[in-house]
This record gives structure tokens, C-alpha cells and sequence, in this order.
């Protein structure tokens, strides 16, 4: 490519090659950017009500402290006591602590209780993002599908790009895109810029990283 000078002399501009990526029909990038002010910090997560887990909980010892409770003061009554406790009674006395069902009950006991202190302890809801409110008494979240319906809707904007699948996790953002006209590398430069910015105006506490990809229309990758 040449220009053509005062002096009457021509002088070769410098060609950009096309990369790799470019000749395969792909483009690909990690946006990196520095998060606004406050952004980033820890933040305390919306906890889950859990109200699920808790009554089937309240319900199981309900029941099962009910049933002992009635046994041991008939019991006390000098009643006899139900079958089936005098059968489980009798049936644990005799059976060896090694024994396969003893081995299998008290790893599923064990799960048990694992399951229940993770959910005591996990805050839960990863559905949604917390938020980087302006005030300190008021807090604030995003769901997460909400948050990428944006992101979709705003790389729809930009030209060239003919569909966009947007996978948002809390830690990263993954666009895929396909583009019909324009450079791969271009359309990937302006995701990149109108992302960023996105991201940015989401006002989220913990942004997470982009990561775009872009693809020719036809091509898988």
C-alpha cells in the first residue's frame, strides 16, 4: 500500500497481518480492566431462607422423636413396647459393628450431617450478584440471568455481530460471538470496549472477568 508524497516519491505504509485466529474464522480475547472504585471488595453474600430443608428437618425429628418419646412412656406405663422397636433393639445388639449395613448406615448418617452443616454454613443464592450500592445501609443484588440478558442485549448493538451467547458466572463473564461482515478482530475490539463498559455500569461489588470470543457465521469453535 503506497501514498503518494509532496516530493512526488511514493512511500510504503506498514500492513498489518492477519493472525492465525483471523485465517481460521475465530477471535478470541480477555478483556482486562480495572474495576471502578469500591468494586472488588469482599462482600457479605444474600443468604438462602433454606425453608425447604428446614421443615423436611423439623418434620423427620417431629416425627421421630414423637414415636420414641410415646414408646419410652408406654414403656414407663408398664405398657409394652412397639414391635418395631423391640425388633430394631434386638437386631442392633446382635449385629457386629463391623458389618456391612452398620458400615453403610453411619456413611450415610455421616453425609447427612455433612450436607446439613454445609447448608448452615454456605450462604447459598448464587443466583444473584451482590451490588456496590451508594449507601452503606441499603444492600443491594443482580440476578445473575438478568445481568447477562444485559450483556447479550448490548453486544447485539454492536456491528457485525449476528447472534451472542452470554455464560455468566460469578467470577466470569464468557461471550461467544458470531460475526457475518466485519473484521473478527474488530468486532472482537468494539465487544471488548462495550462489555467493559457494561460490566463497569452494573455496579456490581465483585465484577467478573470478560472473556470474548468471536466466530465467522458458518464456522464452529
Amino acid at each position: 500500500m503506497s501514498e503518494s508524497q509532496g516530493t512526488g516519491r511514493t512511500q510504503r505504509l506498514p500492513v498489518m497481518e492477519k493472525t492465525a485466529d483471523s485465517r481460521l474464522g475465530q477471535s478470541a480475547s480477555a478483556a482486562a480492566y480495572e474495576p471502578v472504585d469500591g468494586a472488588g471488595r469482599g462482600g457479605s453474600r444474600f443468604w438462602s431462607v433454606r425453608r425447604g430443608p428446614a421443615c423436611v428437618v423439623a418434620l423427620l425429628l417431629l416425627i421421630g422423636g414423637g414415636l420414641f418419646l410415646y414408646d419410652v412412656v408406654a414403656v414407663r406405663a408398664h405398657r409394652s413396647a412397639m414391635p418395631w422397636r423391640r425388633t430394631l433393639a434386638h437386631r442392633l445388639a446382635e449385629q457386629p459393628l463391623d458389618s456391612t449395613w452398620v458400615l453403610v448406615g453411619g456413611g450415610v448418617v455421616a453425609a447427612l450431617g455433612v450436607a446439613l452443616l454445609v447448608l448452615a454454613v454456605a450462604p447459598g443464592l448464587r443466583g444473584v450478584l451482590t451490588m456496590d450500592p451508594a449507601h452503606t445501609d441499603v444492600r443491594a443484588g443482580l440476578h445473575r440471568h438478568a445481568a447477562a440478558r444485559v450483556l447479550r442485549e448490548r453486544a447485539m448493538e454492536v456491528s457485525g455481530v449476528q447472534s451472542v451467547h452470554v455464560r455468566l458466572g460469578r467470577d466470569r463473564a464468557d461471550v461467544r460471538a458470531v460475526a457475518r461482515s466485519r473484521e473478527l478482530d474488530d468486532v472482537r475490539a468494539d465487544l471488548d470496549r462495550t462489555l467493559t463498559d457494561t460490566v463497569r455500569s452494573l455496579g456490581l461489588r465483585r465484577p467478573p472477568a470478560l472473556s470474548v470470543h468471536v466466530r465467522r457465521a458458518g464456522r464452529k469453535g
